[in-house]
């Protein structure tokens, strides 16, 4: 081992250097030396003891990604015991940048033998031992375990235990190495725990911060302990543990923006808070005497909200999860009782002033309009990705637990007439009334409108933006009142707004975004009053140096959720023409959101308007066009969200207007097709003029973007799909936006199923376009490439680069491209000076399609048969090309494939083939391996041969059933569709109602999806039947094939005992001209037996 560092040591270094050359060379050396058996170990040493930072920190890295890579493939090749062992005392030694790496690969090495196959006894005892002697705990500086390191190690352990190992388990009980854990480190840590905490409470040193990191980390473990399991150990500890935290809690001051010295301590508040909500949701009964305490401590940070305009981050943080338990607590039966008297002071000392407007909020709208919405009227319009700790504000938790407050119920009104009668139950049950409708509600109307008088900065308009916030939460109340409570709030409380306060922005916006969130509340009999409303406040324009841009996107994002709730416009002309003029005046970033209120609109219109869509699709056309930079690399925001605008736009108009031309044969249909598809055609031009103009001129090296791939290649599938003639290929220039596309398409690598999927339909549309005008062979023209510069390839061998990926990606990917792939073999015609072409293409997809089949050859699954169907393919047009392919495999890669597709075509291979193309393709291309291994013998070929000819006969018996299964069917269509509508509305009502579900039906359910979840395997996803178009191979006699080849091969196939006498009997019936042949075979069976 020693003699690997030092030349470990240098090439690190090399891998730190500038120069490209010292770096692969460096990375090249490395990969060598890791096929040691002491590499991790000389690693480990390295990132431990090295010379610099820099050095161990990149031998510590290098050791995580090597560690992840064994652990996938061999972990045995680690010398597992002895690395884990060396890496465990490593962690509890390693400084501070380096420990936060290497317990990277420990958690690797933890997951898989310590929390799934449960292989490490020792790691607890021994930890235990070095908790117990490490410095803090024994107060010795000089010890040789720091407390930090060795928490941190235990944290780790625990980390995989905050959820559910088996979820699929309807009660799974706690694991035995979480209760080991919490028996022998987590209770005995709880005295250090509580004297930490008094320490770090009662005075300020130098050891304040290391004491509470240790306290951090502890409430970090112990969270993980409880997040979803409880170990019995655990249980006697909680009170004590607690009020510990409850100390904490109450020491805190959010009086401003914290500093580094009160970091740690408002992260333990943070995390304690987690641990409070953890407990109160998942293990209630272990913590009802503590729900009291919980509550008070929550309701004294939560009466900090009124100074959250001051706070940073974490401490608003804070003060958000403190509302957040409160409503925890509040969703069950024992909480209500603890919280409801405190709704008043809630009301008035918590929720109502975190929901005011405050001197932050108007600071924000000025210098980061899109902060503030994302921040406070959130829409769909910006789809937020990734964990964004800032947008968890106190403001959206207690919107939230006004809500809950809202609708929990109150106790019954009781009358003079009230009497205890079964006939008076229902009675008694409209009497209960709900807290907002006794005291949220009454709070809220306290606080009078504005009027155009009051300035922006005025209290009253402060608080009338609370008023509006609360308002905004009240959703499910509102829900459970009738239409007429809704209405007079609406129109009493907020669509005045619009009129009486057009100056106070503030307001406007938050008008918008409550009338987006009560959609599902708002009664259809006042929707031209709303959308009003909603209309003028889209077009407001910036009023005294305010922006409004705000205001025009809330509302942009309230009449997208109206739309989405079904809540329609009275008149859509109006509407669908204000956006579009908005569109065609906006700026920018405003034409963005307005775009995306387009596509929803016509998508929630298309009935509607569809006569209408053709002139909309002009006008955005022509916005598009204006935004496109002259260099667009990449398009703007603006433009790929207007490119989304027409995908929507065109699958709309396709759904109501094709049906609509099919029912009354309406010739206005094709006249707007043509206009449509012309109009589509010059965007595509001018938004790839840059690769288009240069086709045919000497600067080949520019290229467009490939932005909006999904969405462009859904408009160059309309445009193919309404050419019809041989004259609007050239009028359409569609080889030349074919060119650019395959181009486009052929270095195509962010794999995404939403986006591919417009990819392959646009494959699916070119082919049935060169279908219907084959003379042209447009498929097969060559133009140069501008992902290789200098090299021409035509149009199928752009789209065949995009396959043969397709092929190696996703499952999904997988059976789509494998379809293309028998669609792009058969159609076009090749040349013989197209033959390389054809030659070429059928070898990459026969390499994809082998190296992804031998990836999942060691586990059967419904990817099996879409691959071994292109490689059918593929041999049946050219088996020498095949065949040398398959001949680079060192594991004889004919025979791999041979074996797999006799498997798949067995009727025991489940999913298999099925449809008539799927089984005629497999049984002419086992025709074809049989001959081939009975005229070329391979070593250990014979059982393959016959696992070959019994999938064969058996393909050919299943071929024939479903051939005449499909006449049967064909013959019976005129009298199924005789049932009349009414039978059916009949078996319709005689079905049983639904049964409510209990709690047991809903966990066994959600067991069996975690099952089925854990069962899918790549491609059984869409384990449905293709109809393969197989071209000329379509027209090849099988029966003469098959019984050609018995005839002249019988005396080696029907040798031995690979034919059962039940295949032999039904073989029998299919080929009675072979009767003799067969009837020797069978006699010489029964001879054997």
């Amino acid at each position: 081992m020693d003699t690997l560092i030092p030349e470990i040591c240098r090439l690190l270094n090399d891998t730190l250097s500038p120069e490209k050359a010292a770096l692969a060379s460096a990375t090249d050396g490395l990969d060598r030396l890791s096929r040691f058996p002491h590499f991790p170990l000389s690693l480990l040493a390295v990132a431990t003891g090295g010379d610099s930072q820099g050095l161990r920190l990149a031998a510590a890295a290098y050791l995580k990604n090597f560690v992840r890579s064994c652990m996938d493939d061999d972990p045995q090749s680690l010398e597992l015991q002895r690395f884990r062992n060396q890496l465990a005392q490593a962690l509890l030694q390693a400084e501070p940048a380096v420990l936060k790496v290497l317990v990277e690969v420990f958690r690797l090495i933890v997951v898989k033998n310590f929390v799934k196959e449960n292989t490490w006894p020792e790691l607890v005892p021994d930890l235990t031992l070095v908790i117990q002697r490490s410095n803090l705990i024994i107060q010795n500086k000089n010890a040789q375990w720091s407390t930090l390191n060795a928490l941190t190690v235990l944290q780790t352990i625990l980390r995989p235990f905050q959820y559910f190992l088996n979820p699929k388990v309807r009660n799974e009980s706690v694991p035995v190495q979480l209760e080991i854990i919490a028996k022998d480190i987590l209770v005995p840590l709880q005295a250090t725990f509580h004297d930490f905490v008094n320490k770090t409470l009662s005075f300020q040193d130098q050891e304040q911060s290391k004491l509470e990191e240790i306290i951090l980390i502890i409430c970090k473990c112990m969270y993980f302990s409880v997040r979803s399991y409880m170990p019995s150990a655990l249980g006697p500890i909680l009170p004590s543990f607690c009020h510990d935290l409850f100390r904490i809690l109450d020491s805190l001051s959010l009086d401003g923006a914290s500093d580094d010295g009160s970091l740690l301590r408002l992260k333990i508040a943070k995390r304690g808070l987690v641990i409070f909500s953890a407990l109160v949701t998942r293990h209630r009964k272990h913590v009802d005497r503590l729900i009291p305490s919980v509550v008070d401590c929550a309701f004294k940070i939560a009466k900090q909200s009124g100074n959250t305009c001051n706070l940073d981050c974490i401490s608003e943080r804070i003060i958000s999860l403190a509302f957040d338990v409160i409503s925890h607590i509040l969703e069950s039966g024992p909480g209500w009782r603890v919280v409801s008297p405190h709704f008043s002071s809630l009301l008035d000392n918590a929720i109502f002033p975190a929901l005011v407007l405050n001197q932050k909020d108007t600071l924000e709208w000025d210098e980061d309009a899109e902060e503030y919405i994302r921040k406070n009227l959130p829409s769909d319009i910006d789809e937020i990705s990734g964990w964004a700790e800032d947008l968890f504000t106190a403001r959206k938790s207690a919107i939230n637990l006004l809500g809950v407050i809202a609708t929990s119920k109150g106790p019954r009104i009781a009358t003079a007439t009230t009497k205890r009668k079964k006939a008076d139950k229902s009675k008694g049950k409209q009497q209960e009334s709900s807290i907002g409708e006794l005291l949220v509600i009454p709070f809220l109307s306290k606080f009078p409108m504005p009027y155009h008088g009051d300035k922006a900065s005025s209290k009253i308009v402060h608080n009338y933006y609370g008023v509006l916030m609360a308002y905004g939460g009240l959703q499910d109340f509102l829900r459970e009142r009738n239409s007429e409570y809704t209405t007079t709030l609406v129109r009493n409380r907020v669509l005045p707004l619009y009129s009486s306060c057009p100056f106070v922005p503030y307001l406007v916006a938050t008008a918008n975004w409550i009338v987006g969130e009560l959609a599902s509340c708002l009664p259809q009999a006042m929707s031209s009053d709303v959308y009003d409303s909603l209309i003028k406040a889209l077009t407001m324009p910036d009023i005294n140096g305010i922006n409004c841009y705000p205001v025009r996107a809330s509302a942009a994002g309230a009449i997208i959720r109206l739309l989405e709730n079904e809540y329609v416009p009275p008149d859509w002309l109006s509407v669908l023409q204000v956006v579009v003029n908005q569109i065609a005046n906006g700026e920018k970033n405003e034409s963005s959101f307005l775009f995306h209120l387009l596509g929803t609109a016509v998508e929630a219109g298309q009935d509607i308007i569809s006569a209408h869509i053709p002139m909309l699709i002009s006008s955005v056309v022509g916005a598009i066009v204006n935004h496109i930079p002259p260099i667009p690399d990449p398009w703007p925001q603006v433009v790929e969200r207007g490119f989304a605008a027409l995908a929507t736009i065109t699958k709309s108009w396709e759904a109501s207007s094709a049906g609509e031309a099919l029912e009354h044969d309406d010739r206005k249909w094709e006249s707007s097709q043509a206009v449509v598809a012309r109009t589509f055609a010059t965007l595509l031009y001018q938004a790839w003029a840059v690769s288009v103009q240069s086709i045919d001129s000497a600067d080949r090296s520019t290229s467009p973007p490939p932005s909006c791939l999904d969405d462009t290649s859904t408009l160059l599938g309309l445009i193919l799909k309404f050419a019809t003639k041989m004259n609007e290929i050239e009028e359409l220039k569609i080889p030349e936006l074919l060119a650019v596309w395959s181009d486009l398409i052929s270095d195509w690598h962010g794999w995404e199923e939403m986006e591919d999927l417009a990819v392959f339909d646009c494959i699916q549309e070119a082919v049935n376009l060169q279908r219907r005008c084959d003379s042209t062979n447009f498929l097969l023209k060559r133009i140069s490439s501008r992902v290789s510069p200098g090299v021409d390839q035509s149009i199928i061998e752009g789209v065949s680069a995009f396959v043969t990926k397709g092929i190696m990606a996703y499952p999904s990917a997988t059976w789509r491209a494998c379809s293309c792939v028998h669609e792009l073999l058969h159609v076009p015609s090749f040349s013989f000076q197209m033959q390389g072409v054809k030659q070429s293409i059928i070898a990459s997809f026969t390499r994809a399609a082998f190296s992804h089949f031998k990836d999942l050859r060691n586990k059967p699954n419904g990817l099996w048969k879409p691959l071994l169907l292109v490689i059918s393919s593929c041999y049946i047009l050219c088996p020498e090309i095949v065949e040398q392919v398959l001949d680079q495999d060192e594991d004889n890669g004919f025979m791999i494939v041979a074996c797999g597709l006799a498997h798949v075509s067995s009727r025991s291979f489940g999913p298999g083939i099925s449809s008539m193309s799927e089984i005629k393709l497999a049984v002419i291309t086992l025709e074809k391996f049989v001959e081939r291994l009975v005229a070329f013998p391979l070593e250990d070929g014979n059982k393959v041969l016959q696992d070959c000819l019994v999938s064969l006969m058996e393909a050919f018996l299943h071929l024939k059933e479903v051939e005449e299964k499909e006449a049967e069917e064909s013959d019976s269509e005129d009298i199924d569709d005789e049932y009349s509508d009414e039978e059916i509305s009949d078996n319709e009502d005689s079905e049983d109602d639904d049964l409510e579900e209990t709690q047991e039906d809903f966990l066994d359910r959600y067991a069996k999806a975690a099952d089925e979840l854990t069962e899918i395997v790549g491609g059984d996803i869409e384990d449905g039947v293709q109809d393969l178009q197989l071209g000329p191979v379509d027209e090849i006699d099988v029966r003469e094939q098959i019984l050609s080849l018995i005839r002249r091969r019988h005396q080696v196939l029907l040798k031995g005992q690979a034919l059962s006498s039940g295949l032999i009997q039904q073989m029998l019936d299919a080929f009675p001209e072979c009767t003799p042949l067969l009837q020797v075979h069978r006699q010489s069976q029964l001879g054997h037996s």
